[in-house]
């Protein structure tokens, strides 16, 4: 079986084709065949954050270019007879953005007379960790970080989910984004600020930095980082007169200082809050998924507290950094296990972008 999956729920173009030899086993081998992804980050650079119609009208202007280059790496050259099934992620995301996708998907199946599954953004994220991962065991724990969701989840097994908590303000890479350009950081933040917080040398400097930790000590296991962002600005004022600081190297050691402080804070949270979830619902495993996932430092911290939080029956998984950001190679996978549910080719016209999809 070959999928060919296409991904546009926010900024990046993703159009992926997967191969499924044919197995009786119930977590089949996947060998991703082709992994394109168009960036649209210098393009939203100058604005510090990503304007839905101008993301539009990027992915309407890649998606060509990628689907030729993604058939070409492949060998295809007749879609209708070589690829059994097409997916798309029609939710959640910036809805113009995902109609992108979806409108492409619709026209390709009835060009090729190929059926269609839709695919949830945020179970992507999950199940793309059966690409490296066969022996994911139940219940488990999904922590799915990214710029626009904060969600805890129960996952009894594939496709039955439950969600335990998730942000009530701002996603945590939306926080990362916006502590970066207090500080004067380029975007997208996250990357920026993990890449200050490890020239932080000196855990005991005198330049010290504290910021307060939103919701950690609730019952409940939803997130807030508003706070954390508001909490920047005022703090980086105190720190920053409205004169300019003459001195760039203490500039720069003030950033580095601030960075590693909102970094740290952000992971604080979201350890505590994935580790009650994960004693209290008895997990086997713990999934993290998302962009916000691939920082390095939070993949550290969340192994190290699995080994000494007497979890060792707990088994940790993380896709590659790569596809811990948004991708098709997600999409295909998630389509795979929910190919009984493909939309026949005279019924695509039900299929819409929901951009307040719910993962159930």
């Amino acid at each position: 079986m070959k999928i060919l999956a296409i991904e546009t729920s926010c900024d990046d173009t993703g159009i992926a084709i997967l191969k499924i030899p044919k197995t009786k086993a119930q977590s089949p081998n996947f060998v991703v065949l082709s992994n394109t992804v168009a960036s649209q980050i210098e393009v939203h650079k100058p604005y510090g954050g990503v304007y839905p119609m101008l993301a539009k009208r990027e992915h309407l202007k890649n998606l060509p270019i990628v689907l030729k280059k993604a058939l070409k790496q492949t060998n295809i050259s007749d879609p209708k007879k070589q690829i059994d099934l097409l997916a798309v992620t029609n939710g959640p995301g910036l809805e113009p953005c995902l109609w992108a996708g979806v409108n492409l998907t619709k026209e390709l199946s009835k060009s090729w007379e190929i059926p269609i599954v839709p695919v949830n953004h945020i179970e992507g994220h999950i199940l793309v960790n059966y690409l490296e991962n066969k022996k994911i065991k139940f219940p488990a724990i999904a922590l799915v970080v990214s710029g626009g969701h904060t969600q805890l989840i129960l996952m009894k097994k594939i496709g039955s989910y439950k969600i335990l908590g998730e942000t009530r303000d701002d996603a945590a890479g939306e926080c990362f984004d916006k502590c970066a350009k207090i500080l004067g950081l380029p975007y997208p933040g996250g990357p920026e600020i993990e890449k200050l917080s490890k020239k932080l040398k000196d855990k005991n400097s005198k330049l010290k930095v504290s910021l307060p930790r939103p919701m950690i000590n609730t019952k409940d296991y939803d997130f807030s980082f508003s706070g954390l962002k508001t909490a920047v600005l005022y703090t980086w004022q105190k720190m920053i007169p409205a004169r300019k600081v003459s001195d760039r190297t203490l500039y720069g050691q003030m950033q580095i200082a601030m960075a590693s402080e909102v970094q740290q804070a952000v992971i604080d949270v979201l350890l505590k809050k994935t580790m009650k979830a994960v004693n209290g619902y008895k997990a086997k495993t713990l999934i993290l998924g998302g962009g916000v996932s691939a920082n390095q430092e939070l993949r550290r911290q969340f192994q190290k507290a699995l080994k000494t939080n007497n979890s060792t029956a707990v088994e940790l998984f993380m896709p590659s950094a790569n596809l811990s950001t948004d991708n098709a190679v997600m999409t295909a996978i998630t389509a795979y296990f929910h190919r009984n549910k493909k939309i026949a080719t005279s019924d695509v016209t039900i299929l819409k972008a929901e951009a307040n999809l719910r993962i159930k």
